[in-house]
């Protein structure tokens, strides 16, 4: 709290002792008192008043400061009320009592909502584990069908697996960090990994494949940076143009590990660019082609950002598209 601050709320207070004030110093030069004494009077009651507003300044000041200390001290700010010391003053006591009562309310509203969405997201994990097992079989009997069927089958089943995945990554994208394991990985190898998921994908939209230096090692988790680049690739499938080529590409930049992965397809018109990390924006490309969820780079992002990766997209429309991974140093992790 700064002075002005102070001397502003309290002109309300202050103006009519004032005005009080001279209005009996007034009084007592009409009744005959002599002036000096007036005068001595009103300097003192003067004095007497700004001491009184200066202890009340510093008073205010010191308690503001210390419930400022509290809050900045808290992680959940919403109990403030609960760590607050309790005022001096009866208005005060009350006031404080209604403020506690609220937070109270609101902790218990916020605790019954983080247990209902925790008790949902485990169930959305549980459905899409157990989902996986008619997926995987319906691929099995796909594979007596005849090659026209099962191309046609195949292709959507790998759209489903793609949708269950994402609903379950998306699941633990609320706590990503519980659910890290960070280590020293190949970055290769978890190119390869995602290109081996999709490569039915891949493979049925003509999609050829460009790799690269991809021989630097990486720390991060492999799980969560295959499912990225996984994301990417099926963007680049869904948004191909014609002769479609991916390009998957490494680069060291000090003890920096850079990856880039540029396709040749629609690209992105500009005005859409700032919009694209939006959690369920489709877009232009989106709603012309269909099977967008506006959920793949919403997430990319939010685990990027949790994995302290920098992400970056450039598109040119009618170009392609390029997306660069910047993977941390070792020594710059604060999950590790």
């Amino acid at each position: 709290m700064k002075a002005g601050e102070f001397i502003l709320d309290a002109l309300g207070r202050m103006i009519p002792r004032v005005a009080l004030l001279f209005a009996v110093a007034a009084f007592l030069l009409i009744t005959g008192t002599q002036s000096g004494i007036v005068t001595l009077l009103l300097i003192l009651c003067l004095l007497i008043f700004l001491l009184e507003q200066l202890t009340e300044f510093c008073r205010t000041k010191s308690r503001l400061d210390e419930l400022q200390a509290i809050m900045d001290g808290l992680d959940r700010r919403y109990l403030f009320a609960e760590c607050a010391p309790k005022p001096q003053s009866l208005y005060d006591r009350k006031l404080f009592e209604l403020l506690r009562l609220s937070g109270k309310s609101m902790i218990e509203a916020v605790s019954d909502a983080q247990a209902a969405q925790k008790e949902y997201r485990e169930y959305i994990e549980q459905w899409v584990h157990e989902i996986k097992t008619p997926i995987t079989a319906a691929k099995l009997i796909c594979q007596n069908t005849d090659s026209g069927t099962r191309r046609k089958l195949s292709q959507e089943l790998a759209q489903i697996d793609a949708h269950v995945e994402r609903a379950l990554f998306y699941a633990r994208a609320e706590n990503p960090e519980k659910d890290f394991i960070i280590s020293e990985i190949d970055l290769s190898v978890i190119c390869e990994g995602a290109i081996q998921a999709h490569r039915t994908l891949l493979i049925q939209n003509g999609i050829r494949l460009e790799t690269g230096n991809l021989h630097d090692n990486i720390y991060t988790d492999g799980k969560w940076v295959s499912f990225m680049l996984g994301q990417l690739l099926q963007n680049a499938a869904r948004y191909r143009g014609e002769e479609p080529v991916i390009e998957l590409w490494g680069k060291r930049l000090g003890q920096r590990v850079q990856l880039t992965v540029r396709d040749n397809g629609i690209g992105i018109p500009a005005h859409e660019l700032p919009r694209i990390f939006d959690r369920g924006f489709t877009g232009s490309n989106g709603r012309n082609r269909g099977g967008s969820t506006g959920m793949g780079l919403y997430l990319c992002k939010r685990l990027a950002d949790a994995l302290e990766i920098g992400l970056q997209i450039q598109s040119t429309e009618g170009t392609g598209t390029c997306v660069t991974l910047n993977f941390p140093a070792k020594m710059n992790l604060t999950k590790m």
